[in-house]
């Protein structure tokens, strides 16, 4: 027997801005995961909105959504200016927390390359509890002194084959203080795309939230 769900696009107010996003919420959805996304990217990325499908099948709510506006991510510097991406990444989660279909899910973050930082400056605010963050080929070292305060459960995925920031992640992965983990998918490049690699993090990441976003119907 076929699930239902709900999916709508999207307008949350940020700044002087209107961000567009896809919001899916699966029948009888107990938590949903926000996703950041990666420089030069869209709402739109195949390789997230596949990984969202995933989650979807599993139960778990999706939002994918831009953090920036055209205009804005034509600028390189703005693509790379994780403070501001953090900031609307905080405002999009205070949208979710204040919406009738959203504010009583369990929340996780779903970070690739600089969104991932974002996602983990984000967890690390105070007055958001994030239940769990999961990084694709993430640049989680742009974080910065961010990751020293992240208490939220962090699973960081690299590709094998993708050793620069391989290394930057293990060097992140050693400053976060909650639970951790770090998994290498073999023979994967930067952005996944050899045969079966973006299934396996899908797959990974699925198990990561449906453990720690977990939340029983209230009865």
């Amino acid at each position: 027997m076929g699930k239902t769900q709900i999916e709508k696009v999207v307008q949350i107010p940020a700044d002087a801005v209107r961000l567009g996003g896809s919001l899916v919420l699966p029948e009888n959805v107990t938590s949903l995961v926000a996703f950041a996304h990666g420089s030069g990217s869209s709402r739109f990325s195949p390789r997230n909105t596949f990984v969202a499908r995933q989650f979807n099948q599993a139960g778990i709510g999706t939002l994918l959504m831009d953090l920036l506006t055209e205009e804005e991510d034509a600028r390189y510097a703005t693509r790379f200016d994780i403070d501001l991406l953090t900031h609307r990444l905080l405002q999009v989660t205070a949208w979710l927390q204040a919406q009738v279909d959203t504010k009583n899910l369990t929340l996780g973050y779903f970070g690739a390359s600089t969104g991932a930082a974002a996602a983990l400056k984000a967890a690390a605010t105070p007055g958001f509890p994030i239940g769990a963050v999961v990084s694709r080929g993430g640049r989680p070292d742009l974080a910065q002194q961010a990751l020293l305060h992240v208490h939220a459960p962090t699973l960081l995925i690299v590709g094998g084959n993708d050793q620069t920031v391989l290394e930057l992640n293990r060097a992140a992965f050693a400053q976060l203080p909650g639970e951790k983990e770090l998994t290498i998918v073999p023979g994967a490049t930067h952005l996944f795309e050899e045969p079966g690699t973006l299934e396996e993090v899908a797959l990974l990441a699925t198990q990561f939230f449906k453990k720690h976003l977990y939340q029983a119907p209230v009865c």
